[in-house]
């Protein structure tokens, strides 16, 4: 199986990753995990900001993984582009985490291009 088709399992699973440190706090009430309070500001609530936008990137990810593979994308670039992807979007949740806005743009955009050329892979590789 493509390393790229294992890519789409990591990103996935990226965003619950995500937002897991907010929830390992005492103050996380599992009874009612959606308490908008409890995730107001500060880390909390950028924690679950990385998680939504990790559920909003992964479709657009997925799709173009598939496409490049049933389109003919050299495997090699598949395989690199879908390991770029998901180590920006460490770096990017990382970013979230930390409040670093301008690094966190930039991964996102990286990333974001990144799909744009698993998605066009088979034009130009």
């Amino acid at each position: 199986m493509p390393v790229a088709i294992w890519c789409i399992l990591v990103a996935a699973i990226l965003p619950v990753l995500s937002v897991l440190p907010a929830k390992l706090d005492k103050d996380f009430n599992n009874a009612n995990p959606r308490d908008s309070d409890y995730w107001r500001e500060g880390f909390r609530a950028r924690a679950q900001a990385a998680m939504a936008n990790g559920y909003e990137a992964f479709p657009f990810f997925a799709v173009a993984v598939f496409v490049a593979l049933s389109q003919g994308g050299a495997p090699y670039w598949l395989d690199q582009l879908a390991i770029l992807f998901v180590l920006l979007r460490l770096i990017y949740v990382f970013c979230y985490w930390t409040d670093r806005a301008t690094p966190r743009s930039m991964a996102w955009t990286a990333s974001f291009l990144t799909i744009i050329a698993l998605f066009t892979s088979s034009l130009w590789s």
